[in-house]
This record gives structure tokens, sequence and C-alpha cells, in this order.
């Protein structure tokens, strides 16, 4: 290996993970944006519609919701989606952008601004392509911060699954939902899991569904304080966290086995939980794989993800 491909990058905080064209559209709004030129709105959302409407074109519906999810965080404070709207009110990508917005807002603050108007263009949206599962996935979403009854949770959650079967973003949403800190139980949560190991492919979009709870009840244990958070780093020593440690670390960084859009994000997740076990060995090929290319979330739960990632990256070179 030569002394160029071995340096180590200075990591970095990459939403858009490694989604090229994803990355070049988040540059250029936000040099576009800052330029206060004539004309700037009108140029955003054409870059916008550009790159939406490749997916929803194709069919990939899991890398439309990628980048749909992370334009959405991005353009959180920005009028740009409800300007698109405003001129394309029949276009679908304007729509569910525009909801997706109001929903991290609305995650933000505790709830929505505009719930039955947002319901309301995902539903448009739903009806312009029917075949697109991402309305439903942000309708899912308003139902849960919005407290919605079961029943219509689980209607957009079955509306999702019968246009992508494993659909990433909605797995991850229905775990956070039936969580012990929303509207579930650890037991619910059991039952979830279980149910999605035995009929999902190892490789699906949300094949981190089963790690995701495990840090998820590690990190309630260190927000419990005390003699929990002293004692949370047993919880990889059970062997429901064992298991799932060792099925993921065997098969997440080989070459091309995670091959959906947020891939880099799972992995992210992988070496964090391998570095909250104190399993180094075994992180360190995920490390590598990973590259540069860092997640605020898990790693934030430490304070500042960078240093966090970048302190964990070194214990387990050594």
């Amino acid at each position: 290996m030569s002394f160029l491909s071995s340096r180590r990058r200075k990591p970095r905080l990459a939403p858009e993970l490694d989604d090229g064209d994803l990355g070049r559209l988040l540059k250029s709004l936000r040099a576009t944006t800052r330029s206060g030129t004539i004309g700037t709105t009108d140029l955003c959302v054409a870059q916008l519609s550009r790159l939406l409407d490749q997916e929803q074109e194709q069919g990939d519906w899991d890398r439309r919701s990628h980048r749909l999810s992370v334009l959405a965080g991005y353009l959180s404070a920005s009028h740009l989606p409800s300007a698109w709207v405003t001129r394309e009110p029949c276009n679908t990508s304007a729509l569910v952008l525009n909801a997706w917005t109001e929903l991290v807002r609305g995650h933000a603050s505790g709830a929505m601004a505009d719930a039955s108007g947002m319901t309301k263009q995902c539903l448009l949206a739903a009806d312009l392509d029917p075949q697109d599962p991402t309305p439903w996935v942000v309708l899912l979403g308003i139902a849960r911060v919005e407290r919605y009854a079961q029943a219509d949770v689980f209607a957009a959650w079955n509306e999702i699954l019968a246009r992508d079967r494993w659909h990433r973003e909605a797995y991850l949403s229905m775990l956070a939902y039936l969580s012990p800190e929303e509207a579930g139980s650890r037991v619910q949560v059991l039952d979830f899991i279980d149910s999605v190991r035995t009929r999902m492919p190892a490789n699906a979009p949300c094949a981190a569904v089963e790690l995701t709870a495990q840090v998820m009840q590690y990190h309630a244990a260190l927000d419990r304080g005390g003699v929990d958070a002293l004692v949370a780093r047993n919880h990889w020593t059970n062997a429901q966290a064992t298991a799932s440690l060792e099925r993921a670390h065997h098969a997440w960084p080989q070459p091309e086995f995670l091959h959906h859009a947020a891939a880099l994000a799972d992995l992210n997740l992988l070496a964090y939980a391998l570095m909250a076990a104190d399993w180094r060995r075994q992180a360190a090929p995920v490390f590598e794989a990973i590259g540069s290319r860092v997640t605020s979330w898990p790693w934030q739960s430490g304070g500042d993800p960078l240093a966090a990632f970048e302190h964990a990256r070194n214990k387990a070179s050594v």
C-alpha cells in the first residue's frame, strides 16, 4: 500500500454519505443562497427538481428517501421548500420535501405547526404518484409527532410496506414509535425485532434496525445516569446484543454487501457499537470501510461527533 493511500483523512460530517450528486447539490445550495443574486430561488428549485426527479422516474425509492431526508434536514430553516410548492403545487417532490421539512421542525419542537396542511400535501403527492412510498413515510412521522391513534400509525406503515417492503426510514421510524421513550415498551421492541429478523434479507436497506435497537437501549442506560450509566457497558455482553454485533461485523464491511443509499450510516453505527462493546479488533476494518465520512448519530451521544469518532478510530488502530 502506498503512503498516500494509507494516509488518514480528517473526519468530516457527511450527511450525504457517499452520494456524490447529493453532496454537490448541498454545496451548490449553500453557495447559491449565500450569493443573494436575483433569481436565486428559481435556480435552487431547478437544482432540487433535477436531482429528485431522477429517483422518481427510476423508482429508486431507497435513494429518493435518503435524498429527501437529508435535504429536509438541511433546508429546515429555509424558505425554499415552501417556495417550490408555491411554484409547482402538483409536483410530488416539492410536496414531499416541503412536508418533510415541516416534519423536521415538528420533531425539534415537539409539535407540527400545520399538521393538517402537511397531511393534505402528502395525500396529494400519494395520489399523484401512487407507487412512491415517501409521502407515507412523512405521514408516519406526522402521526408520531402528533401522537395520533395507533391505527393511524399502522395504516401509514402498511401503505409504505405495500410499496417498498424493506424501506429503511420506515423501519427506523416504527422502531422509535414502539420504544418505551415514545408509545411502546421494551417487549414491543423485542417482538418487532424478532419478527423483522426472521424475514428480512441480511443486506436489506433496513438491516440496521436490530443494531439500532441495541444502541438505543444502551443510550437509555447512559441517560438514566447513576449506577445504570456506570454499568451500561455490560449491555453489550448480553446474548442478543452480542449476536447482533457478531452478525453485523462479519458481513457489513465486506465490499458491496450493503448497497443501499445509507450504507455508510449503518457502518458508522456498527463502528460505534463495536467500540462501545470494546471490540477494537473487529472495529478496525469497519473504520477503514467508513473512511472519513461521519454521521452525527450515534457519535454525538458523547459530545462532539467528530472528536468522538476520531478518538474511537485511534483506539481501534492500537
